[in-house]
């Protein structure tokens, strides 16, 4: 939804002109023998407001402003109710008595155009009040101009029989009049909140609307995210119009603006919560949090009164950093740019020296290894007592858990170097030579193959339905499970590398165009896409509706699974080509930088941190509170979580 600005009022006022089909109200128009008027002040969707005098007070000047709604439906009917409408607002503020809310005086019809008459305020709006100056507005202002806000909000939300939700407060809707005091304008979309009635039209400005309010929901917890949404603008100057809608958590205030307190950046981060339970319950309690930060020690505010955990202003304890030890270190002969896999007591890896090689998980000795004709990039996967593998030398291996004897290899036309995906007494993967393959787990023989005309490295998601994978040149595919017959297919702008996963019947996948996916996982269709700065080669994992993966840019992005908004993001030193994994409300993954990081999920703040002292490609495998994970540098680290 497009935000109109002062500078922009020329052009809107000649596009409403040509759609409300007559000229608008022009210097010198008198209307009801009463309003001369002298001006415009501004437009907006289908109304206008002037500047006018009223000629009743002869002998003085009294100036008033007439907001002018235009009809535009040619049905009586509607027409009607249109009117009705009107007058049902004007009433609504006529009720009204505050300092912050201008007076109405009159309203009135004529033709195809009703007429509001309201005090006149004069001065500049916040938006103004920006767009003049270059500097942060400091705290004690913002909580002025805030209180002031809520204090006229807490008027609107206690009137009877219902509250008056007023759904477009933003920095143009909030004048600083002469006196530099806080008034409201421009209430013609405020409306009575029936309770019975909750949905309706949204209306509101992009950036400043909560989620709910994109549903037509209407309920006092719309203004108090836009009260939030308004101080992060003032304090930050991140035009939230500008930014992907709710991702204010990405930008954090105090790391913009140090200078506000971690109690006023709380409670501003209260009221911008995605879910409007998180937020303040009304205004009244969002403006006793106020008073008490204006009135008390910043840093020492009752924090049980306010509200807020305390570990919402609190740092987080950085456990584990600087303090991990590894269980034991064993050393490949090449590369480990795959994840390992652990079954009864042993850990299974694969490394470019065309070796897979089996550990025993607790010390980290040396059982066996079974050499291929050439490297190994895909990981091993265990189905009861076998373990499989992908080689670059185009075949896929079963071989004994317990012995590394090989019970049988499948010879494909190409590299493989899609990991292998065990279900259902089957083997999924796919080769460079275009096809992805179903073969009997037991006997190693074909069940079919796909025709994806493009390498396939993309390890196979695999449900009781489909098969859903990605290729190089970028397509996205679902299979019918028992047959290979193409469900859907959809396609990225560059190739798939990245693995999907599904959930809540979602499928998520990240592609070297930077953009990660969310399909719907019956037709494909595109449910959202998040754009990150570089490719995503990271596969995502989901965990209580919200996706983690990261990015080539460098960045490890939570995601909501549902809008495609992102929840937080934690920046590295390096590219994340590693896939997470998640333990104990954390979520683990390497990067180039040569860290293992270890984040809450929650929140992203970093929780644990191992430095291996090389570039960190593989992804981090976890079992019973040891994680093993390989590096670029030949190095497997098993490390106590």
């Amino acid at each position: 939804m497009a935000q109109l600005t002062t500078r922009e009022l020329a052009l809107e006022d000649e596009e409403q002109e040509r759609m409300a089909g007559t000229g608008a109200l022009r210097p010198g128009s008198v209307l009801q023998e009463r309003y001369h008027i002298l001006g415009k002040l501004g437009a907006g969707g289908f109304s206008s407001v002037y500047k006018a005098r009223d000629m009743r007070f002869p002998a003085v000047t009294k100036l008033c402003a007439v907001k002018e709604m235009v009809i535009l439906t040619a049905d009586p009917q509607l027409r009607e109710q249109t009117i009705l409408s009107f007058e049902r607002e004007a009433s609504m503020l006529a009720m009204l008595n505050h300092a912050s809310i201008p007076d109405i005086s009159d309203y009135f019809t004529e033709g195809d155009r009703s007429y509001l008459v309201l005090e006149l305020v004069e001065g500049q709006n916040l938006q103004e009040w920006m767009d003049d100056t270059t500097d942060l507005v400091d705290e004690p202002k913002a909580l002025d101009w805030a209180l002031q806000v809520c204090e006229a909000l807490v008027h609107l939300h206690s009137q009877k029989p219902q509250p008056i939700i007023f759904r477009d407060l933003k920095p143009s809707n909030i004048m600083l009049d002469m006196e530099n005091r806080i008034r409201l304008i421009d209430f013609g979309i405020a409306k009575l909140f029936e309770a019975d009635q909750e949905r309706g039209t949204m209306i509101g400005t992009e950036g400043y609307t909560p989620p709910e309010q994109y549903r037509g929901e209407a309920t006092p917890a719309v203004d108090i995210y836009a009260l939030g949404a308004t101080l992060h603008h003032l304090l930050t100057r991140h035009d939230p119009r500008q930014e992907t809608p709710f991702t204010f958590s990405e930008r954090p205030i105090r790391e913009i603006n140090p200078h506000v307190s971690r109690a006023f950046e709380a409670v501003v981060n209260r009221c911008l919560a995605y879910d409007p339970k998180e937020r303040f319950p009304d205004a009244m309690a969002l403006n006793e949090a106020l008073l008490m930060i204006s009135e008390a020690d910043l840093e020492e505010a009752d924090l049980e009164l306010l509200g807020i955990p305390a570990n919402d202003l609190e740092p987080v304890v950085k456990i584990g950093i600087g303090q991990v030890e590894p269980l034991w270190v064993f050393r490949c002969e090449d590369e480990i740019r795959s994840r390992t896999a652990v079954a009864k007591g042993i850990v299974f890896v694969t490394a470019y020296d065309n070796n897979l090689y089996a550990i025993t998980a607790d010390r980290g000795e040396f059982l066996w290894k079974f050499p291929t004709n050439d490297s190994i990039g895909a990981s091993p996967c265990v189905y009861e007592d076998t373990v499989m593998i992908g080689s670059s030398d185009s075949h896929l291996y079963s071989l004994q858990l317990r012995n590394g004897r090989q019970n049988w290899s499948f010879a494909a036309e190409g590299p493989i170097y899609s990991s292998p995906t065990a279900r259902f007494d089957h083997v999924f993967f796919g080769s460079d030579d275009g096809y992805l393959y179903a073969l009997n787990a037991y006997r190693g023989t074909l069940a079919w193959r796909a025709n994806a005309y493009s390498a396939v490295r993309s390890t196979p998601f695999v449900s009781e339905e489909r098969i859903i994978f990605g290729t190089e040149d970028g397509e996205i595919y679902s299979k019918e499970l028992t047959a290979g017959k193409t469900q859907w297919q959809t396609q990225a702008r560059r190739g798939v590398t990245s693995s999907p996963v599904v959930a809540e019947d979602i499928a998520v996948v990240g592609s070297l165009d930077g953009t990660i996916y969310a399909l719907d996982a019956s037709s494909g269709w595109l449910i959202w896409r998040f754009q990150t700065l570089r490719p995503v080669i990271s596969s995502p994992v989901v965990d209580r509706e919200i996706v983690y993966i990261g990015s080539a840019d460098g960045y490890f992005y939570a995601i909501d699974i549902a809008t495609g908004h992102k929840v937080w993001e934690y920046q590295t030193d390096g590219q994340i080509a590693s896939s997470p994994i998640i333990w104990n409300d954390a979520v683990y993954f390497g990067s180039t930088d040569g860290s293992i990081y270890g984040l809450s999920v929650r929140r992203g703040d970093l929780l644990w941190r191992f430095d291996t002292g090389s570039q960190v490609i593989a992804s981090p495998q976890i079992v019973e509170d040891v994680m093993y994970i390989g590096t670029t540098e030949n190095q497997l680290f098993a490390l106590p979580i």
